[in-house]
């Protein structure tokens, strides 16, 4: 479900932006007539009366005759210009900045030719930068450098340059339409379709050309994808130009917004099999694949990147920094784009951005330990820039890495200072759900669901879904999970993480049968997929169909094949099993991978309570110290799980004690009590207990009973034990839907022959 990737056309955008009409920055020289010869007079004069070709001549001539003329070579330069030879302009004008760097006319008209071809944006912007250093309230020549660094993709500079102009008096129409486009570039659609607006309330014109392209992505991306479809449609060329492929690759875009894909792939067909339209096709591909859950698009998208990478002889900055953030989402292209990524960060030490992507697929694929990772964002983070534009990039990297306690401050702190990355809410909300902060996390989700981009994710239902299970509400997280697996969305993502919702409630509600066959689906739509694999090995070892070698053989065969991944559905599992010693290399990596993960640092402190006791207890200590665990509730949980971890039973019930008097009906605490006091065998308060959670959640009725009747067969009770789990499998088998439980049989056959070996009696099933 990768819903914090953006908008991938918002990077290699020159070609787009290349009719945004140019301040007129540029006028002709004030000629000192007693200081300059006759010969150069003249050929202004000519220039003055459109004789631009013998003006060229005659500026020629007296630049031999006076070779450090500067007003010559300015004049020459005017004429090339004039004469549409805009190359040999910017090159004169090259010359004139040699001998006088700070010539104003030279500098604004190298400015404004830097937004004629790629290759001269770098000269105009330090043109730019250089007027602005003689004069810092040009606000032309500020807005001329704002478009020119929106053209090589450097958005923080360019709408800080673009504040400023905006924000210094009543901007000229051109710079509200440049701004406009670059601001929905950005990321930041909503101010661009104000600037767009304000440009049209200004100019009473429609917008049209390359500028259109832009505006038809500002009304897709904030919820209007039929006037984005009706804005571009009457403007497509009948011939396929520059524009036109261009156009069509946004219009197709606009279609998939509106639901209608089959229009937007028919879209797409004139600009396959061209060269020229490998970046645009595959920024359309790569969207329609994504969100209609088409590999086959997706796959083609990042081939067609990769030829337009290798075809082009010295990329850009922009063009490798998007073929490598498209690539991180296509499944089996995330190596090639972080190898992109590292030689953009070591291109660009200084890029925040860049690095904080790069960390991101360093955890996806596991190359970096957790620590590490959170290390190195502790020192691009701190401080955070006062710069708006930077701001809403680096919450745009940030929201790319999987959500961590130790960044809520930091999402929270971006809210504040004004970002527009709605995913940041929904990231707050699932470490507020870790946190058992429930009406804070579904406070927080309301707020991304009423923006354009949260109304069309179905991401937060998962969540929904996810705090109803967390608050006993099984039956209404069920239903969410199956209303998304109903729901028709193309997102696999939203689909698989639907069955494993589902199948999670399942074996909560002790229908183990039902959760293992929603497994089986997924493994029979991707056999090779490694999480679903240990996530149904999971589900059987809790229901008992499989052994602990069998689940071992599991892990074994994942380490072998991924031994540098950790996914979630690994941690589960190695925290199901029991501790021993041979795993402690597994719990050693999982911990460095990702500290925060309690059930691998219980198992850590068993192991190391059978062979240093004290050692044990200074882990545990430290756990104490440094989990924050949020409410004294969860704690004091923590407290008594450590304890019953090293064997402290007397503490760990204190503990449990202890939450059951702030909080008596503490379903956790007390299941956990029951189980303290089995192990201290006091098997009559344990029943009490536990039939207290019997009546406190009769969904879990089965598991309960289960544990009661290995609770009678302790006590000596073997017959109470039997008759329990008699009871089970009569009621599992009256209820509708259910699956039979084989493991029950399996349970009540052990109880018997104990007990009839007790009494000196051959069971039946041996004697043959």
């Amino acid at each position: 479900m990768q819903k914090y990737q953006g908008s991938l056309a918002s990077l290699g955008i020159s070609s787009m932006l290349m009719g945004v009409a140019l301040p007129a920055l540029v006028a002709a020289p004030t000629i000192a007539q007693e200081s300059v010869p006759i010969e150069i007079r003249r050929a202004y004069t000519q220039l003055g009366q459109g004789l631009v070709n013998q003006a060229i001549d005659a500026f020629k001539a007296s630049i031999q005759r006076y070779p450090d003329s500067v007003e010559a070579k300015l004049g020459l330069a005017i004429a090339y210009r004039r004469s549409g030879n805009d190359e040999k302009a910017f090159e004169v004008y090259q010359t004139v900045l040699a001998q006088d760097p700070k010539n104003l006319l030279a500098l604004r008209s190298v400015g404004v030719l830097g937004g004629y071809k790629p290759e001269w944006q770098s000269k105009g912007i330090t043109a730019l930068t250089t007027l602005l250093e003689i004069n810092s309230t040009d606000r032309d020549a500020r807005a001329q450098r704002a478009l020119l660094y929106g053209y090589q993709g450097k958005f923080s500079e360019s709408l800080s340059d673009y504040e400023m102009v905006l924000s210094s008096g009543t901007p000229s129409a051109d710079t509200l339409l440049g701004a406009a486009q670059i601001y929905t570039y950005s990321g930041n659609p909503r101010r661009g379709l104000d600037l767009f607006e304000q440009y049209r309330a200004l100019t009473k014109k429609a917008i049209t050309s390359n500028a259109a392209i832009a505006y038809s992505r500002a009304l897709r991306e904030t919820g209007s994808p039929g006037q984005a479809i009706s804005t571009l449609e009457s403007q497509i060329p009948v011939k396929l130009n520059s524009y036109g492929i261009q156009a069509r690759s946004e219009l197709a875009q606009a279609y998939l917004a509106n639901r209608q894909p089959a229009q937007a792939l028919a879209t797409l067909d004139p600009l396959r099999g061209r060269d020229d339209s490998r970046l645009p096709l595959a920024r359309a591909l790569n969207e329609i694949g994504r969100q209609q859950g088409r590999p086959d698009l997706q796959a083609e998208a990042a081939s067609l990147y990769q030829q337009a990478l290798q075809s082009t002889p010295n990329p850009s900055a922009s063009q490798i920094k998007e073929t490598a953030d498209v690539l991180s989402g296509i499944p089996g292209q995330e190596q090639t784009a972080l190898t992109l990524f590292r030689q953009l960060a070591a291109q660009n030490p200084g890029d925040r951005v860049i690095a904080i992507q790069q960390l991101a697929l360093e955890g996806k694929l596991g190359t970096m330990p957790r620590p590490v990772i959170l290390q190195q964002l502790r020192g691009l983070l701190s401080p955070l820039p006062n710069d708006p534009a930077q701001l809403n990039a680096i919450a745009g990297a940030l929201v790319r890495l999987d959500p961590d306690p130790e960044l809520l401050p930091v999402y929270q702190t971006l809210l504040q200072a004004g970002v527009t990355e709605s995913f940041l809410h929904f990231r707050i909300a699932q470490l507020l759900i870790e946190q058992n902060n429930f009406v804070a996390a579904r406070s927080a989700l309301a707020v991304y669901k009423a923006t354009p981009a949260g109304s069309r994710d179905l991401s937060p239902d998962l969540l929904m879904a996810d705090i109803d299970r967390r608050e006993g509400n099984l039956e209404q997280a069920a239903a969410r999970y199956i209303a998304l697996m109903n729901s028709g969305s193309p997102d696999l993502d939203i689909l698989n993480s639907s069955v494993r919702g589902l199948a999670g409630i399942r074996l909560s509600q002790n229908r183990s049968q039902e959760a293992l066959y929603l497994y089986d689906q997924l493994l029979a739509r991707n056999p090779n997929d490694w999480p679903t694999r240990l996530g149904r090995t999971a589900i059987a070892y809790q229901a008992k169909l499989i052994s602990e070698l069998d689940a071992d053989a599991v892990i074994n065969q994942f380490l072998q094949s991924r031994p540098a991944q950790t996914p979630t559905e690994l941690f589960t599992l190695a925290s199901l099993l029991p501790a021993r010693s041979y795993r402690e290399p597994l719990y050693l990596s999982l911990a460095a991978a990702n500290p925060n993960n309690i059930d691998i640092q219980v198992r850590l402190v068993q192991l190391m309570s059978k062979r240093n006791p004290l050692q044990a207890q200074v882990m545990a200590n430290r756990i104490l110290t440094q989990v924050r665990s949020g409410t004294a509730i969860s704690a004091l949980s923590l407290r008594g799980r450590l304890a019953q971890a090293l064997g402290n039973l007397d503490q760990a019930d204190q503990a449990y004690v202890a939450i059951l008097n702030m909080q008596p009906d503490n379903i956790d605490a007390i299941s956990a009590l029951g189980g303290i006091r089995f192990e201290q065998r006091q098997f009559d308060s344990a029943e009490r207990y536990y039939l207290l959670a019997l009546a406190m959640k009769p969904e879990d009725a089965a598991n309960i009973q289960r544990t009661l009747a290995d609770l009678s067969s302790a006590a000596g009770k073997p017959l109470q034990a039997i008759d329990r789990l008699e009871a089970l499998k009569v009621q599992q088998q009256s209820t509708p839907g259910a699956f039979p439980d084989p493991s029950i049989g399996r349970r009540q056959q052990e109880i018997q022959e104990g007990f009839l070996q007790q009494r000196g009696f051959q069971p039946p099933w041996e004697r043959y």
